[in-house]
């Protein structure tokens, strides 16, 4: 086995190069992973921009599936050979953040060098790869704790099939179970992406029975229509408040999704929502969001809004392939493009500059 591997590395906003790197020692609660699948996320994007800071040199990524090279010695319940993928977040599950329910929030592993106190709680301090340690798109990744991040793929299920649920499958999952959906709720979900499409799939498999999913783009409103959207609505055709409110007979939707992050999208969500209603809030946001005091209803609403960060662990990795395993929902469809991992630049540009109805892109090393 080679010393040495090639990796995507961020080098300064606006490049990210291809390098050789050393392949990852394995000390005794880790798990060395062959990358045989991995993909770029929104984020990623946010990081080859500097919106979003990571230090230069880091590997990026955080979406893996792939197979298992090599075992830490205190790693048990696995074999080397066998097919994983790890959450994009990979907490400690013996932290204080993990075990009060908050597993992402969970920064203990930064405590040691005096960077996070408290007992290691930290805002999204359990996403680790691509983010504070080298991530995913590379030939090798290095994942801690693997005792409790590692999921074996069920027989069956080809890369492609498992290759959303790391991140896109959970973050948009945890937006329809933040909306506190209920069978026959009427839910709106703006913007759809991967995330958005993914969260309009959750909200039918929790029992939605009216679904309406709201973007500026044709294509992506009918594969929204594919994964469980009943009405699309196209913001460039209408106003999309004045419609779902028609929709609604002026009542508002029991639940509103927002799924990009930006004010004209949050301040839609939350004029769409009835008294009492829930907004589930997955958008990273770049700048201070301002709430409408009407929408709002001075703050007297009942109104609930739900912010969130994926979950990981092999728990959550292990209930999203059931779904895929059971027929409930395929999402291979949603990886458009190929590249090998040598072209990841060329990636890059044709995923954020989105051309060619790009949803997802699969990204293989050699």
């Amino acid at each position: 086995m080679s010393k040495t591997m090639k990796a995507a590395v961020f080098v300064e906003p606006g490049r990210i190069e291809i390098r050789e790197k050393s392949i990852p020692d394995v000390g005794p609660n880790d798990a060395l992973m062959k990358i045989t699948t991995t993909t770029i996320c929104g984020t990623d994007v946010h990081i080859l921009k500097g919106e979003y800071p990571v230090a230069s040199g880091l590997t990026v990524g955080h979406e893996p599936v792939g197979i298992i090279e090599k075992l830490g010695s205190a790693v048990t319940g696995y074999r080397e050979g066998q097919r994983v993928i790890a959450g994009a977040i990979c907490p400690n599950f013996n932290s204080y953040a993990a075990q009060d329910g908050y597993p992402s929030q969970d920064g203990s592993y930064l405590m040691h060098s005096g960077q996070c106190g408290c007992h290691g709680y930290a805002a999204t301090a359990g996403w680790r790869f691509g983010n504070k340690i080298d991530g995913a798109q590379a030939e090798y990744l290095l994942v801690p704790d693997a005792q409790a991040n590692l999921a074996p793929i069920p027989d069956g299920l080809d890369d492609d099939q498992v290759l959303m649920c790391p991140d896109i499958m959970s973050t948009g999952f945890k937006g329809a179970e933040n909306a506190n959906i209920r069978v026959g709720d009427t839910v709106a979900i703006f913007a759809q992406g991967p995330i958005g499409l993914c969260a309009t799939a959750g909200a039918r498999l929790l029992g939605a029975t009216t679904v309406i999913g709201v973007d500026g783009n044709a294509h992506r409103l009918e594969m929204a229509r594919t994964w469980g959207a009943d009405v699309v609505l196209n913001i460039n055709e209408c106003d999309v408040v004045d419609e779902i409110m028609k929709l609604t007979q002026g009542k508002g939707v029991d639940s509103a999704i927002e799924a990009l992050g930006s004010q004209a999208t949050f301040e839609s969500a939350l004029r769409v929502l009835k008294p009492g209603g829930t907004l589930s809030s997955l958008g990273v946001y770049s700048s201070d969001l301002k709430i409408p005091l009407g929408a709002f209803a001075a703050g007297l609403g009942d109104h609930r809004i739900n912010t969130a960060l994926c979950p990981g662990g092999k728990e959550r990795m292990r209930r999203l392939m059931n779904v895929i395993q059971s027929n409930r929902l395929d999402l291979s469809a949603m990886v458009t493009h190929r590249f090998d991992l040598e072209n990841i630049v060329e990636a890059y540009d044709l995923f954020s500059h989105q051309r060619d109805n790009v949803l997802k892109v699969s990204v293989k090393p050699s």
